[in-house]
């Protein structure tokens, strides 16, 4: 069965509310998009499917286009200044128009002064339909979906960005309740008493969804749904997980080999010459789906076991462990099944440039990040003297600056901050240059302490799970803190003192009895394959960035319980290097002072 998540769904959306509706027969249409449109689509829909209803080109509003006068076009696009700026203008000339009409659907709410301005213009005679189909998110997996908005880090967090900060906020609200209408759920929203902002964007978000539940009061209704809760993080809450080396095959991936926009790039020797290959990681590919949340010590095994099952159910037969050069021979052997074999081939490189690139510097990092994080050894027993676990990698030259500074940020999250001293001296030690000890000062702004002056009062950690069982790698210990949260806000144990409701739904839990038994679930409902999930879901939404380890969480999650579905979305999306890159943004530089080179500002 086809993943029902929020790819599927946005992508039936576009099709039936805007493609399909705007469709006329024996006639061709052009489509605008924008940036944010053009990416929802690339994520969810086929070119294919696409071209099949009657649309010949798809072509970006903000670059310079060819008019097809005699084609109408089909406008998806935001309601921003920019693309309702561009529609205008392709009906400015009364005599030249770029299309013959246009009809509208924008992704989201139209502000009145841009609607004032577009029934002022000659594009309004030109429009056949106008119409808001509220989808303004990404779906990035069928649990996972991002807004798309990569200066949401410095936004947020800079205290010389406070003025953008309640406009980004604003938009993120108006986001996420596209979400939610578009999953059909009226959450209690819920958001992290810790920082402030948390509180702003909750609150903003309850308003939006009150204006979806008057305009359709049936949203949210349903079995348990009462039960569905959002709760709004920001990255504060858990500075580590995107500090540390992840041996999730996903997550390591992205970490180590610099993927961009979900493309793989490796060099293959095919016959004879080496070439650039690049592919795309996403969920069309069964194998990447069984594969991106594995530990990579059963990465290679788990490729080489698919692969044998694969060969034996074409009756072709692969050694114990197939190496690339066998798989090339097959290749020659059996052309006709050259994609399901580069598909192998493509996974096996994948797991060995991440073993590459682990052995000799990455395992040792792991085995110090770990001790740090969970603040003790894998024996269990607590950490004492946690220098003479940094010392050594932070002296060790074959170590990069922001491995470095990934230890001493573990090191300094473990010791509740540390004094002004000792954070010179460990910068020291490790040859820090100074512009990237930014990186650990601005660390500061998230609410996370750095410098202490021994006196501060320690922050309490909140407790974490006893997870660590047999099955555990060592060097994989740690668990991401949003799984905690998401595990007690479906058993009914998160703290609401900690994490405040906005506005509770009236049902109570307890009232509602199970509609399906606990040890059989769903079978004796005949469910069609397409039909909606009915159970309650928890989302979360995490203010400045998540990271694919933490998306590994949901799945686990949803997994585990069977009843609930649990959905992660943040701003964007993080791997380490970007984290540190985007504290190092030159939005935390206060614009007053003058640049460096000029003059030594007085130490502090």
């Amino acid at each position: 069965m086809a993943p029902l998540g929020l790819k599927a769904i946005v992508g039936d959306k576009i099709m039936n509310n805007v493609i399909k509706k705007a469709r006329e027969k024996g006639k061709w249409k052009v489509l605008v998009v924008d940036k944010l449109s053009m990416r929802m689509i690339s994520s969810c829909c086929k070119m294919t499917d696409i071209m099949s209803e009657g649309i010949t080109i798809v072509e970006d509003i903000g670059k310079r286009r060819e008019p097809l006068p005699s084609m109408e076009a089909i406008y998806l696009i935001t309601p921003s200044d920019e693309s309702v700026e561009g529609l205008i203008d392709d009906f400015r000339d009364p005599q030249s128009p770029r299309y013959r009409a246009a009809h509208v659907f924008f992704t989201d709410t139209i502000p009145d002064s841009l609607f004032g301005l577009l029934t002022k213009s000659r594009a309004s005679k030109a429009m056949k339909a106008l119409t808001e189909i509220h989808v303004a998110f990404l779906p990035y997996e069928s649990q996972v979906f991002s807004l798309g908005r990569v200066d949401a880090f410095q936004d947020f967090y800079s205290p010389f960005k406070a003025d953008v900060k309640n406009n980004m906020l604003e938009s993120c609200a108006e986001q996420i309740a596209t979400l939610c209408a578009t999953l059909k759920e009226y959450p209690g929203v819920r958001y992290r008493g810790e920082y402030k902002d948390c509180a702003v964007l909750a609150q903003m978000l309850q308003e939006k969804l009150d204006g979806y539940k008057a305009d359709d009061p049936t949203m949210g209704e349903g079995p348990d749904k009462s039960r569905t809760q959002l709760l709004i993080l920001d990255r504060g809450f858990d500075p580590v997980t995107p500090l540390l080396h992840e041996l999730t095959l996903q997550a390591m991936a992205y970490d180590l080999l610099g993927i961009e926009n979900d493309v793989y790039s490796f060099e293959t020797s095919g016959m004879g010459e080496t070439r650039m290959k690049e592919v795309l990681l996403d969920e069309d590919d069964d194998l990447w789906l069984t594969l991106r949340h594995k530990h990579i010590a059963e990465v290679s095994t788990a490729v080489t076991r698919s692969l044998k099952e694969f060969s034996a159910s074409k009756k072709m037969n692969t050694g114990e462990k197939t190496t690339m050069k066998e798989l090339a021979q097959m290749l020659k052997k059996m052309p006709q099944y050259q994609k399901e074999l580069s598909k192998y081939s493509t996974h096996l490189h994948l797991a060995e440039d991440c073993m590459n690139r682990y052995q000799g510097t990455v395992d040792k990092l792991c085995r110090v990040e770990q001790d740090l994080a969970m603040s003790t050894d894998a024996e269990g027993e607590k950490i004492k003297d946690p220098m003479r676990l940094i010392v050594p990698v932070l002296l060790d030259t074959n170590v990069n600056v922001s491995d470095k500074i990934r230890i001493i940020l573990l090191y300094i999250f473990l010791k509740n901050g540390v004094t002004e001293e000792n954070l010179c001296k460990l910068l020291q030690h490790a040859n820090i240059p100074p512009e990237d000890s930014d990186i650990i000062s601005n660390m500061a702004h998230m609410g996370v302490p750095i410098v202490s002056e021994g006196t501060a009062k320690k922050t309490k950690k909140p407790d974490r799970k006893e997870r660590i069982s047999e099955q555990t790698y060592q060097l994989s210990r740690w668990t991401p803190l949003v799984k905690d949260l998401i595990e007690d806000a479906i058993e009914d144990k998160l703290d609401p003192k900690l994490y405040p409701y906005i506005s509770q739904r009236q049902a109570s839990a307890k009232a509602s009895a199970p509609s399906s038994s606990a040890r059989y679930g769903n079978w004796h409902k005949n469910r069609g394959p397409t039909e909606m999930k009915t159970g309650p879901r928890i989302i979360v939404f995490i203010i400045g960035g998540m990271t694919h380890s933490e998306m590994r969480c949901v799945y686990e999650v949803t997994q585990a319980n069977g009843k609930w579905e649990a959905i992660i979305g943040s701003t964007h999306i993080l791997t380490p290097p970007k984290y540190l890159k985007e504290l190092q943004h030159p939005d935390f530089l206060d614009p007053n002072t003058p640049p460096e080179g000029t003059e030594e500002p007085p130490a502090e």
